[in-house]
């Protein structure tokens, strides 16, 4: 499914200090000339789109389901995005613009205005919370192992986050760390964390907040009253080992009846 989709366009290189990438790819700012009526649809399709996406996972996105839940005939579908590959890769720019204008413009911490931490914080939550929600979506719009790391949108991310980390954390290598924190927010390791192990969103959070206090040397947010703390995993013994005990006496063994 992933190699279906089509490449986006490579962004302009940037002169002079670094700057944010941003996207481009054929959305309604790029096309002045379409007319009010085919923006309106284009839209109604797209929100249509991302309801039958939250309600029933990217496998149910077919064109006629969004032409129904859309109430416009089958064949505006076709001629808007010209078919289901399309329509992915449209929703998933419309997804992905929303979240960039947010960090561009959107109000801090998310956005600009907030401290490099605070931003960082900020901006690992939201992603998290856009990829579970979002989730068949992203696995579905996954981009092949050699374009994983130069595909536009998740440059633009890497390259946001790497301008904190020089905020944050000066003397770090912030390009390096930049891919070790995007690691963490992988939409397949999140499908992974929230769905083959079952582990709740809050702790993946939680495992967020404590990689960015480590990675930027400072301390983590104050957990909310009655906040819970997940469990240390308890080893299970293997057959002839013992479980060490920590701060008490050692085991003593036990000694065979009738020895000295």
């Amino acid at each position: 499914m992933s190699a279906a989709l089509p490449p986006f366009p490579q962004p302009q290189e940037n002169v002079g200090p670094p700057e944010l990438l941003q996207l481009g790819t054929g959305t309604d700012a790029d096309e002045p000339c379409l007319r009010a009526d085919a923006a309106r649809n284009r839209a109604r399709l797209l929100e249509a789109a991302e309801r039958l996406v939250a309600e029933h996972g990217a496998g149910a996105l077919t064109m006629e389901a969004v032409a129904a839940a859309a109430c416009v005939g089958k064949g505006t579908v076709f001629r808007r995005f010209g078919d289901r590959t399309g329509l992915l890769a449209a929703l998933l720019d419309h997804s992905e613009r929303k979240f960039q204008a947010a960090l561009l413009s959107g109000p801090p911490p998310l956005g600009p205005g907030a401290p490099p931490v605070e931003r960082l914080r900020a901006f690992g939550c939201a992603l998290l919370r856009r990829s579970i929600d979002e989730l068949d979506l992203l696995l579905a719009g996954e981009p092949s192992a050699e374009r994983r790391h130069t595909f536009p949108p998740r440059r633009f991310l890497r390259h946001h986050v790497a301008l904190l980390l020089r905020e944050a954390v000066p003397d770090a290598d912030s390009e390096l760390l930049s891919h070790t924190l995007m690691a963490y927010l992988d939409a397949a390791l999140i499908h992974h964390l929230t769905q083959q192990c079952g582990l709740p969103a809050e702790r993946v959070r939680a495992g967020w907040l404590d990689l960015v206090a480590r990675v930027t040397r400072t301390d983590g947010p104050v957990p909310a009253a009655g906040t819970p703390v997940p469990a240390a995993d308890t080893p299970t013994p293997v057959a002839g080992t013992s479980v060490p005990v920590a701060d008490g006496p050692a085991p003593v063994a036990d000694t065979p009846a009738g020895a000295p």
